[in-house]
């Protein structure tokens, strides 16, 4: 049985599934040469500069003069309604699953162990409501617009307060717009969560082009630098004449690919995975090298904690995604339990509980929601391939990213969990205009998602020093 496309729908009845939009509704035992081998998001290789194109703000302006020309720019009200025949067959699946042997450990080191994750996918099947999922996102108003020819879906939460500063906040993979949602309330009103009145932020939180809600694009190029400048133009739509940025994983490419790009509105960005490591260092972690003269004890200690971890092969996955991801896509949209085992692979997910902690965050539920977003979406292949676009540019490398192009006043938060923890030595040397550098206490990959309330306290201070005064836009 096939798998039928889910529907977008309006607050007006009408089907907005089309062409080119939204498809729903609308790590470990490799040899040290495996582990190292081809991890060039991560780290730069030796002679091979990354290369970007149309970073400037003139490429920008053209692009945003182009893309109203084309008379794409409406903002589409939408509301998440998922037919119940797809979550009928989404269980169907899942209690259909032809399962492998046990794993041959008793961790996690050979990938999501088998009675963990069926104890997680009986709930999916038979206990998790998506119902309470599309309700959540129901509460807040999303929109789709039509940006460089594919749909970008987004939340747009308002804060009740004047002169509040607006803020677009990224995800990454295997995250969603559901890792950023808790961030809205502590943002949009802070005195509600001790904050101040004038630390309020209007937020705008979009699905990344191939993620969610949004289109699949279907030509090359919808890397790092063009999502950036998309969205450039999705603020200025919005009204705003002036606005901060904040990402962490595929989100701080983005908003760091923003940063070069520099358009006068972008007052500043934020981002928990900055990209700081130097290029001697990240030579020697992809060839297997000794750690580079002259470290501090603190950079020994992050170089050391990378080596471990490429050596028990935790990014082996980003690797598969980078080379092929279509092949790798074609297990993941044919089985729900292939696609949250994959998800389950990533380090962010390390240390998490699958849902017996009842007092962890992101909960069971929560995971799960994240999960069926990307199953119910058919997003397994066009949200891997953003690791294609991007095969060639370092993720943490402060010359893959190019950061000594990065003019606009920069925020970088450390969590302690976190798969790269940047030493302030490293920051500061990849970024002119440091404005802010912190390590928090708490948090790790999914730090919005884990710990909301601190995470915006965060932000709060981040951008305190370059908010403006000035009138809000009338939508």
């Amino acid at each position: 049985m096939s798998k039928s496309a889910p529907h977008l729908v309006a607050p007006d009845g009408s089907n907005t599934s089309g062409t080119n939009p939204p498809s729903l509704l609308a790590r470990r035992g490799f040899s040290l040469a495996t582990a190292f081998a081809g991890l060039s998001l991560f780290f730069p290789r030796a002679g091979k500069a990354s290369t970007s194109s149309e970073t400037n703000a003139g490429a920008i302006a053209s692009t945003a003069a182009a893309a109203q020309a084309s008379g794409n720019a409406s903002l589409r009200p939408f509301t998440v309604a998922v037919p119940q025949r797809e979550l009928d067959e989404l269980r169907r699946r899942i209690r259909g699953t032809r399962w492998p042997d046990q794993e041959t450990v008793t961790d996690r080191a050979q990938g999501a162990r088998r009675t963990e994750l069926q104890e997680l996918m009986a709930y999916w099947a038979d206990g998790y409501d998506w119902r309470k999922a599309e309700a959540t996102l129901n509460r807040y108003r999303q929109f789709i617009t039509n940006i460089d020819g594919v749909d970008i879906h987004f939340i747009h939460a308002k804060s009740s307060q004047p002169g509040a500063l607006p803020l677009i906040v990224s995800h990454g993979w295997p995250g969603s717009v559901f890792e950023q949602i808790k961030l809205i309330g502590p943002l949009t009103e802070p005195t509600n969560f001790g904050g101040r009145t004038d630390d309020a932020f209007d937020v705008v939180i979009p699905s990344l082009p191939g993620y969610g809600f949004s289109g699949h694009p279907t030509e090359l190029g919808w890397g790092s630098e063009r999502i950036a400048r998309a969205w450039h133009i999705l603020m200025t739509r919005l009204g705003y004449a002036h606005y901060v940025a904040q990402g962490g994983d595929w989100g701080a490419g983005i908003v760091q690919a923003m940063g070069r790009q520099a358009p006068t509105a972008l007052l500043g960005i934020h981002t928990n995975l900055p990209a700081t490591l130097p290029i001697e260092v990240g030579t020697a972690l992809a060839g297997g090298g000794p750690a580079p003269a002259g470290l501090s004890e603190a950079e020994r200690a992050v170089f050391d904690a990378l080596r471990t971890s490429r050596m028990k092969g935790n990014l082996a996955y980003v690797e598969m995604l980078a080379a092929r991801p279509q092949a790798v896509a074609y297990g993941l949209t044919d089985s729900p339990v292939a696609l949250a085992a994959w998800m389950l692979v990533h380090p962010g997910f390390a240390t998490w509980s699958y849902g017996r902690d009842s007092k962890q965050s992101p909960t069971k539920d929560e995971v799960l929601d994240d999960f069926t977003l990307y199953w119910l979406t058919n997003t397994a292949a066009s949200s891997a391939r953003l690791y294609w676009e991007n095969r060639d540019r370092a993720l943490i490398s402060a010359a893959g990213q190019k950061t000594d192009e990065i003019s606009v006043p920069v925020a970088i938060t450390v969590f302690p969990d976190e798969v790269y923890r940047a030493p302030e030595t490293w920051a500061r040397r990849a970024f002119r205009n440091l404005i802010y550098f912190k390590q928090a206490d708490r948090g790790g990959h999914f730090a919005a998602w884990e710990h909301p309330e601190p995470f915006a306290k965060e932000l709060r201070a981040a951008f305190k020093s370059v908010r403006p005064s000035g009138d809000r836009p009338s939508q």
